[in-house]
């Protein structure tokens, strides 16, 4: 008989948001298990663009959250090897404004992240070319983020897991949470190649994290939200920020169930240029879109014009973990001693990871965590909440 593998933590989910909680823990002194039914980055993380943004949040819990994430993506890429090894890149972000009135509300929206500590430039019509000289003429102007940052997803969360020198347990479907009779507290996990005792366990699994939740007996409303990506052919670097359009905050902040996009381009350092990003509600449904990658296509012609005659290698998919109010569960769950949570980050996982692995990582080890975790109280929704 096997006996079955202890530790002091089991992180359940071995993309993004798993790889820094189990770096983090790690690092604290925690022995870790990093349990995916996949493999590292094999969800939402390896269908993401790999965005570390700042700009598309409004002053509030998450801006906090991203701030703090920025400041500790930036020391990880200090680090000598991590930097290179992650492709991380420090290029700022550009959002534009096609007319006037679309200026005026960026602007505003702008001012207000300057009070909560985002640097956000203001950028004349005619000082756009300066920033990004393929930029379409006739726009209104843009705000400049310096602090926008973009990895290479998958590298960062296999660099990261890496680093974190946690047993890595690939492969393994989480078919329970096991609590204690006497008091409902979690002692481990079962999968179905035996099980994991800890007595504290980490729900990372992402748009699944509901699902696991599910297995610990409690309710966590995430739901899945799909997103195209389109990557065209290598060629010369033209685009030297991540682009997008003033629009793109509100489709990140709507509830509708239908297809929305709004053009956000980007280069990467291999040559491809990224274009997105496309939002639709239908669970899980993995079939190809043509009217979204056309409108994505169309979007990002009307932002950078020399994009209609560079010709689209892929597109891809991926699904994000979205929440009835936009803010991730992040913290210890009250409903189950033991039992963490650090998912439902829609698409800012990448960004916010390691501020929400270095907060689980002071709660797990008694420390006061950093921000307040109040308003990421995975138990904060009703009954009726996050219905599909």
């Amino acid at each position: 008989m096997t006996l079955p593998l202890t530790c002091d933590v089991v992180v359940v989910g071995a993309g993004m948001v798993g790889a820094a909680c189990a770096f983090y823990a790690a690092r604290a002194g925690l022995d870790v298990a990093l349990v995916d039914r996949g493999s590292v980055s094999g969800g939402t993380t390896g269908a993401g663009e790999g965005n570390l943004l700042v700009s598309d949040k409004e002053p509030g819990p998450e801006l906090e959250l991203a701030l703090l994430s920025q400041r500790l993506w930036a020391d990880l890429a200090e680090q000598p090897l991590l930097a290179a090894a992650i492709e991380y890149e420090a290029k700022g972000g550009v959002v534009v404004a096609s007319a006037p009135e679309g200026l005026t509300a960026l602007e505003a929206f702008a001012a207000g992240q300057r009070v909560a500590g985002v640097r956000a430039v203001p950028v004349a019509a005619d000082q756009l070319r300066d920033l990004e000289p393929y930029l379409a003429p006739g726009l209104a102007g843009a705000v400049h983020y310096p602090q926008d940052a973009q990895v290479m997803p998958a590298l960062a969360a296999a660099h990261l897991v890496r680093a974190s020198g946690a047993r890595l347990l690939t492969g393994r479907t989480v078919t329970e949470v096991l609590r204690r009779a006497a008091d409902g507290a979690v002692r481990g996990v079962r999968t179905a190649r035996g099980e994991i005792h800890a007595p504290a366990v980490v729900n990372a699994a992402g748009t699944w994290g509901g699902e696991v939740a599910a297995l610990a007996g409690v309710r966590l409303p995430v739901l899945p939200r799909r997103g195209f990506v389109l990557v065209t052919e290598p060629g010369p670097r033209r685009i030297r920020h991540k682009v997008y359009a003033a629009d793109y905050v509100a489709d990140v902040a709507s509830d509708s169930a239908a297809l929305q996009t709004s053009p956000v381009v980007e280069g990467t350092a291999a040559g491809p240029i990224l274009i997105g990003a496309s939002r639709e509600r239908v669970g899980f449904d993995r079939s190809f879109s043509l009217p979204a990658v056309r409108a994505l296509a169309a979007g990002a012609t009307r932002l950078f014009p020399f994009l209609a005659d560079v010709r689209a290698m892929r597109s891809y998919l991926g699904f994000r973990p979205y929440m009835p109010d936009h803010l991730p569960a992040v913290g210890p769950d009250p409903r189950v001693p033991g039992l963490f949570h650090a998912c439902g980050h829609e698409g800012a996982g990448i960004g916010l990871s390691t501020g929400t692995g270095h907060l689980i990582t002071q709660v797990l080890t008694g420390k006061t965590p950093d921000l307040d975790l109040a308003p990421f109280r995975p138990d904060r929704f009703t009954s009726e909440e996050g219905a599909s």
